[in-house]
């Protein structure tokens, strides 16, 4: 067995008894001055080692980086447990039916002290739907945790500690206002496949990278620091120790790193830490009120646009901030403060990060010609905001449905443009056996088209025993016909 104390000075002085057979005696002497300076070196070293100043002094080791942040990065494990039924065990053979069997799902993950009084970052997916929740620090103590705020549309939760009395935890600082750029070095610090806190190095490959499909808010950073499972929720943190994103997924044929990673962006874990200390039990974010699309090739060859870029301004909302501040349909929306937007993740991203009364500067171009635009970002509106809980007999009962607010679509990730009611909860009644799931928009029955609670109120009053109703689920429209 290897002594990990002692594991690197055994390497070298195994290496040198390999040679000093060979060396006369004064060769053999000098030798082992090197050696024992070499060894009593890195003691020396630690004194007056320090975060590093010039890339000179990167080039000689990240280990200032990871004393400062090491302490603050933690592992995350979590439990749920389920009962099933087992199987025909000798102890079902005694009984009147299956014995009840609890079974343990468990999730290791890693995560971030980003506050001192325990304040813990970790991604969503780490800790949903688990019932007990333990963080472990690099000291190897063990706190107890609760989820403060969990938000699935980021994939971003908040967990708290609580620290001994008289104690305050190490912590990283969540950096979103140095703009990070592609080749900057990173670390990335976590507990792959549970071996214990690891760092790895890479540098930022790219940025804005959307379509990943991973999340609602699908904007990350992309590095090549050797990222694995056990790594989710620990921080990406730059050359001054500071975090720059919370490392989330990689992509990989084999399971393992194939060095393309990517990290949810400081400004988006800020936010949902800024919300959880609130005490909010959701994160609000800013819309524009627009709906947008792509631009194609086909669509900018029509408009007579140089280059697919920027995005199309499709709908606005009446009333929204876009519609206040002045855009159109049929505007090209290339640029949110400066930084260009090319599909609905970078718009998401771009607006939703800011806060409720920020300016956004807009460059758009219509007609041929760019305008300068300014934008005053709200939250989007919950009315109407009327819900019921269907009764009776029909296909919808035990369903609670809610009028489409862009609140409501904000929330539940659904197009506020869509006109129908919303689909909220399926937990009970004849409506949980019939396909419907939460989400669903309920766009006509019986021929009748749904534009709110109060309409279908109306139409269900009817006695019917056929039904006949449409469903937007996602991109398609799905129809149902059922007797009841």
């Amino acid at each position: 067995m290897i002594n990990r104390r002692h594991d690197g000075a055994e390497m070298v002085w195994f290496l040198f008894g390999i040679q000093m057979g060979r060396l006369n005696m004064f060769k053999r002497y000098a030798l082992v001055a090197v050696a024992l300076a070499a060894l009593a070196q890195p003691a020396l070293a630690q004194q007056s080692r320090r975060v590093p100043a010039s890339a000179a002094d990167v080039r000689t080791s990240f280990a200032p980086v990871v004393r400062n942040t090491a302490p603050a990065v933690v592992n995350v494990y979590s439990e749920r447990r389920t009962t099933g039924r087992s199987g025909n065990s000798t102890a079902d053979r005694f009984s009147f039916g299956p014995v009840p069997a609890e079974r343990v799902q468990q999730s290791l993950g890693s995560g971030a002290i980003v506050r001192d009084d325990g304040i813990v970052v970790t991604n969503n997916h780490v800790i949903e739907k688990m019932d007990e929740i333990r963080v472990v620090l690099a000291d190897r103590r063990e706190f107890p945790a609760r989820v403060l705020l969990a938000d699935p549309r980021s994939d971003v939760a908040v967990l708290k500690i609580d620290a001994p009395a008289g104690e305050k935890f190490p912590i990283i600082r969540i950096d979103a206002e140095d703009a990070p750029e592609v080749g900057d070095l990173v670390l990335a610090i976590g507990n792959p496949f549970g071996v214990g806190q690891t760092v790895t190095n890479g540098i930022i490959s790219a940025l804005s990278r959307t379509d990943i499909g991973i999340t609602d808010y699908s904007f990350f950073i992309q590095t090549d620091a050797a990222i694995n499972p056990g790594n989710s929720g620990g921080p990406l943190v730059d050359m001054d120790g500071d975090l720059i994103g919370l490392n989330t997924a990689i992509y990989s044929q084999t399971g393992g790193s194939v060095g393309i990673s990517f990290a949810i962006p400081a400004a988006m874990v800020r936010q949902v830490v800024a919300s959880a200390v609130a005490g909010s039990t959701r994160v609000e974010r800013p819309w524009l009120g627009a709906q947008i699309a792509p631009i194609t090739r086909e669509v900018a060859q029509s408009l007579g646009l140089p280059g697919a870029q920027g995005v199309q301004v499709k709908q606005v909302y009446p009333g929204g901030p876009a519609d206040k501040g002045g855009v159109r349909p049929g505007d090209i929306l290339l640029a949110i403060n400066g930084e260009t937007v090319n599909d609905d993740s970078a718009v998401n991203y771009r607006v939703g990060t800011r806060k409720s009364g920020d300016q956004a500067s807009l460059k758009v171009l219509r007609a041929g010609a760019e305008r300068a635009l300014t934008v005053s970002l709200s939250i989007p509106p919950s009315a109407p905001a009327e819900s019921f809980t269907v009764t009776g007999r029909n296909p919808f009962e035990g369903l609670t449905i809610s009028n489409l607010s862009p609140a409501t679509a904000e929330e539940k990730g659904i197009d506020p443009f869509l006109k129908g009611v919303a689909v909220t909860d399926v937990s009970r009644g004849m409506a949980s056996r019939t396909g419907l799931k939460q989400g669903d928009i309920i766009l006509e029955i019986n021929g009748v088209t749904i534009d709110s609670t109060r309409k279908m109120q109306d139409v269900l009053k009817s006695s019917d025993s056929q039904w006949e109703y449409a469903v937007q689920r996602g991109a398609q429209v799905v129809r149902f016909r059922q007797a009841v």
